[in-house]
């Protein structure tokens, strides 16, 4: 387990982290990227949507492209006051919470769609946070999840093992499909100096 998939020294982490992350974030998560993972969902009408490990509020912005409100949860309260900045604490269209991904506050099938972007590299079991997911979501909605792409070159992916989670399509179809999640495909995403950074997970719960 890396040193960071623990929500202690996580939050410490963003905790400066925070200060700089707006100016740091689109060099490795692109607008560009945002809206190809926003193409893989389907948005019913009056969707209800979840942004898991929101942050500073990069793909809540992009969700609300979509959607007129997103409720939002983080455990850290310094990004957290960052997305205050932008949406409103409170008046704003973003359903503000700071809490756990591992135990969400939310009654079971409330979301039409469950996103998190960035987060999952940090989560201590995410098999057992996915299927926190799949519990909120309503029968057939569907889950997206972008995480850091396994390095190809082997000291370069202990160095990255041992920071946080990084994992491959192969990995991430196992613990999507153990979640209890169907219909599960992958996507590889990245800016154009590294196309194949991310890998973008989508699927559904059962019906």
């Amino acid at each position: 387990m890396g040193i960071l998939e623990n929500k202690a020294r996580a939050r410490l982490f963003y905790k400066y982290l925070s200060r700089v992350y707006d100016q740091v974030n689109p060099f490795i998560w692109t607008e560009e990227m945002r809206t190809e993972a926003l193409e893989l969902l389907e948005f019913p009408d009056d969707a209800t949507v979840l942004d898991v490990g929101c942050g500073t509020g990069f793909a809540t912005e992009g969700l609300l492209e979509c959607v007129d409100e997103v409720y939002a949860i983080d455990q850290s309260e310094h990004q957290l006051e960052q997305a205050y900045a932008k949406f409103g604490r409170t008046d704003g269209p973003v359903h503000f919470h700071r809490g756990d991904a591992e135990r969400l506050p939310f009654a079971t099938n409330t979301f039409d769609i469950v996103w998190s972007s960035g987060s999952i590299e940090y989560w201590p079991d995410p098999v057992r946070t996915l299927r926190e997911f799949r519990r909120v979501l309503k029968p057939g909605g569907q889950v997206l999840v972008v995480g850091p792409n396994t390095p190809d070159n082997p000291v370069t992916r202990r160095l990255a093992d041992a920071i946080m989670l990084f994992y491959d399509e192969y990995e991430a179809d196992r613990m999507f499909k153990t979640a209890g999640f169907e219909d599960v495909k992958h996507l590889f995403q990245g800016p154009s100096y590294d196309p194949d950074i991310a890998i973008t997970t989508i699927g559904r719960a059962p019906e």
